[in-house]
């Protein structure tokens, strides 16, 4: 369907500018004229896909900037108008527009802001349409903003702890392609015209340069066989839950993820209890965002525990997930009818913990990848040299 740019004038005399789809442009002007808008200017525009995406930190821009607006007074449609035309990214600027059309229509923001799951997430989308529900949406937008800009603080937090050890076994993988290719072979050439015999170290580091300068395309063929198919499986549901289950329970590595799982999943309950979500649907949203099959299906069997008459902790505990002060506290916030505020006190807790937990990890990790790099290279180093060693004995 073709897609127009309009520029018209609404009966209070304000100025809009904005996209709507049409099947023509006599359809267009119809459309405009059923809002009450009269027609300044109608062009049809070719849609393209813009490049880029939308990242948190534009969401959490737009967030705080619409949630001041509103609070100051401005209406929906004048703050979301304002918000298209000064956002620095052109992807949202299209969304937001998009958004403005939708709610000038009659639709709400929520309805408007679910067209476009790919910037707004459901847990967005909820909390947005508990806020107008109960006509707190400049609150629920602040809670919004702060909310994501934890949740973003913890996943960066995670993914800077992966950082190091995939640098120092890149270094590690490039310096043994290096010494296999080019530095070995100067070796090897140097011994045959010594003649003299080589030792087993020495002998297995030269089988293993000449497979790899032979071969080097089995060596890509099998190493990227099993990357596809890893993540193939890991696409499917069983692969997805073994592969995350034994994440989950890795030395060191678990415990982080599971303490970033379990910060995660309070917060996100948390704060979306607290906005007037139902505890069902806040379930069903959290587990979507778990970031871990594991905890997800955990989450899962709370929610129908819920849905039976039951509570919340005892199936978290079943599941082996939840540390027992996490369960605990949780059945307690259930009793008192305080379980928004609990999962906060909680939520802060654990990010303190996935601090200590990252510190940690980094903190064992250097000396392992220090040893990794001594053995690995220095190895085959020592490996080269020891026929060296032989033929100074041999002329002394």
């Amino acid at each position: 369907m073709p897609n127009y740019l309009y520029t018209a004038r609404t009966a209070q005399g304000e100025v809009r500018t904005a996209t709507i789809d049409a099947s023509s442009r006599d359809d267009a002007a119809a459309q405009l004229k059923r809002l009450r808008l009269t027609v300044v200017k109608l062009d049809e525009v070719t849609k393209r896909k813009t490049s880029g995406k939308v990242t948190m930190r534009d969401i959490v821009i737009f967030t705080r900037q619409f949630s001041t607006m509103i609070n100051s007074g401005l209406p929906l449609v004048q703050a979301l108008d304002i918000l298209a035309t000064q956002s620095e990214n052109p992807v949202l600027q299209e969304v937001t527009r998009q958004v403005v059309f939708d709610v000038e229509s009659g639709h709400t923001v929520a309805d408007a802001l679910a067209k476009h799951p790919n910037a707004f997430t459901d847990l967005y989308v909820n909390m947005v349409a508990a806020g107008e529900a109960g006509g707190i949406l400049d609150t629920i937008l602040l809670r919004l903003a702060t909310f994501m800009e934890k949740n973003d603080a913890l996943v960066r937090k995670v993914k800077g702890a992966m950082i190091y050890p995939a640098v120092i076994l890149s270094v590690a993988f490039g310096a043994v392609v290096i010494l296999l290719v080019v530095v070995i072979p100067t070796f090897q050439t140097m011994f045959e015209s010594a003649g003299v015999a080589l030792p087993l170290p020495t002998r297995i580091v030269i089988v293993m340069s000449e497979f790899l300068q032979r071969f080097w395309w089995v060596v890509i063929a099998v190493v990227a066989a099993f990357v596809v198919s890893l993540q193939r499986y890991y696409k499917t549901p069983d692969g997805h839950l073994v592969i995350d289950r034994i994440l989950i329970n890795a030395p060191v590595l678990g415990d982080m993820l599971r303490k970033s799982a379990v910060s995660r999943f309070t917060r996100t309950l948390g704060t979306l209890i607290s906005s007037g979500v139902s505890i069902l649907d806040g379930l069903e949203i959290t587990a979507k965002t778990a970031g871990n099959r594991v905890v997800s299906d955990a989450i899962m069997e709370s929610r129908a525990s819920i849905a039976g008459g039951d509570t919340i902790a005892a199936p978290l505990a079943k599941s082996q997930v939840f540390p027992p002060m996490v369960i605990s506290m949780i059945s307690v916030g259930e009793q008192t009818g305080g379980l928004d505020e609990m999962l906060g006190k909680i939520a802060d807790f654990y990010d303190e913990e996935v601090d200590a937990a990252v510190s940690g990890l980094l903190s064992l990790l250097e000396p392992v990848m220090v040893v990794f790099l001594g053995v690995v290279v220095g190895g085959m180093v020592v490996a080269m040299y020891l026929p060296i060693f032989d033929m100074i004995n041999m002329v002394q």
